[in-house]
């Protein structure tokens, strides 16, 4: 040790090399597939490569911990054949096959692979989970870091500002917060609900006690008119990345299917997650895990969509209701565990949160007043009322009533916190 300290005195501007130096430049890859198909059927086909500045992820945790989502990212070393990045993520094109239209119509979406930079050359794969979910590899591309094709254009360049940085990106979770329906003349206000929304999420735990492991940038992207479009009404607005009401025909459902345009404008910062505030008041949002979150931001009720949409998009946490409008049928196979971290099926229950429900509490827990408060596993979730099991009799996953989350879905957000961080 004191032979370490004498050599960083002596040269104090010492670099030590990572295994991410030496792997990966400090920006970031974008690989674009259309995915399409029908509900049964689906493949993927490369779109484009985009060079993008900045990498907002670690330096440290390249491989994915959790197996989460529907797909899984892995970018294989081509020299070595060993994996040396991987993350996993779910997509708009999933849920859309589970809808009644995907029976009858064939359709493709845009879905982004975003990674550190390769150095070398490398082999881009794409694995699907199948019906008892398993990932199988669905897609492969070779990639070579001297591949003349690769975008450095920028499309959608706008200013960023900080809400709050608490130091390198390499050791924070970066969320980039990005502006739907704000015209030029309301970007003042946009950078108020930003601080308004960062302050939100702070108010929740378990993020209040991990509020230094957080960057929050925002991104000044225009829009010619205020608002989101909205079908069923007759109302389409002028935006800068076509947020719609009644995606897949679910009234507060509040998605864009330009992914792209998306990705364009997250593009002006560092980050991990994709945050979209729509400036409207009807009641919506949505997210999907390691895709992006949206929220409205006039509606009295957007401090506690927010956390909820989050809680998906980030943790990978599942909605934990299960009578409601969703477009969705067949979400979850009764003879497969689900992925989310706060549903069950009792298939593999002793990976889930077995260990934080109490002896003395019966599996399954009847929803009886005894039990109300504490974590047990009670049916009804994921949009099924039989042989789906959530943790608590209430939560934010679940409801708007109780402003807290359950111990399960706390232990799942604070063990990608420090996924992210450490």
């Amino acid at each position: 040790m004191k032979k370490l300290l004498f050599i960083l005195l002596l040269f104090p501007t010492i670099v030590f090399s990572t295994p991410f130096d030496s792997l990966f430049y400090n920006k970031t890859l974008r690989v674009d597939v259309i995915h399409a198909g029908d509900k049964t059927t689906d493949a993927f086909y490369l779109d484009e490569l985009i060079e993008e500045p900045y990498w907002g992820g670690s330096h440290v945790n390249l491989l994915d911990a959790f197996d989460y989502g529907e797909y899984k990212m892995v970018v294989v070393d081509k020299q070595s054949s060993s994996p040396i990045y991987s993350r996993t993520y779910s997509s708009l094109f999933f849920e859309w096959q589970t809808t009644d239209e995907a029976k009858e119509t064939q359709r493709s979406m845009c879905e982004s692979l975003v990674m550190p930079y390769p150095k070398n050359a490398a082999v881009i794969e794409i694995h699907c989970r199948n019906k008892k979910g398993i990932f199988e590899k669905k897609f492969c591309y070779d990639f070579s870091p001297g591949n003349y094709f690769v975008k450095k254009e920028r499309r959608l360049v706008f200013p960023s500002f900080d809400v709050q940085i608490s130091g390198d990106p390499a050791k924070k979770i970066d969320i980039v917060i990005l502006p739907e329906g704000y015209t030029k003349n309301q970007m003042n206000k946009f950078e108020e609900d930003c601080k308004k929304f960062a302050q939100s999420l702070f108010s929740y735990e378990p993020y209040k006690r991990y509020a230094k492991s957080f960057n929050i940038r925002g991104v000044k992207a225009i829009s010619e008119e205020s608002g989101a479009d909205i079908p069923a009404d007759g109302i389409w607005k002028k935006t800068v990345m076509d947020f719609t009401y009644y995606t897949f025909d679910s009234e507060r459902y509040l998605m864009s299917a330009d992914n792209k345009k998306v990705r364009d404008v997250a593009a002006n910062a560092p980050y991990d997650q994709i945050y979209v505030l729509v400036n409207t008041e009807k009641y919506g949002g949505g997210a999907i895990y390691n895709f992006y979150c949206a929220t409205v931001v006039n509606n009295p009720m957007a401090n506690q969509i927010f956390i909820h949409e989050f809680g998906h998009g980030f943790a990978g946490l599942a909605d934990e209701y299960y009578t409601s409008e969703t477009s969705y049928i067949d979400f979850y196979d009764l003879e497969t565990e689900p992925w989310e971290p706060n549903l069950t099926t009792l298939v593999d229950f002793d990976k889930k949160w077995k260990h934080l429900v109490s002896s003395a509490t019966p599996i399954p827990t009847p929803a009886e007043a005894i039990y109300i408060g504490k974590t047990g596993v009670f049916e009804g979730g994921g949009y099924v009322a039989k042989g789906v099991y959530r943790p608590s009799y209430d939560c934010l996953m679940h409801s708007f009533n109780n402003k807290l989350f359950c111990a399960a879905c706390t232990e799942a957000i604070e063990k990608m916190i420090r996924f992210y961080s450490d």
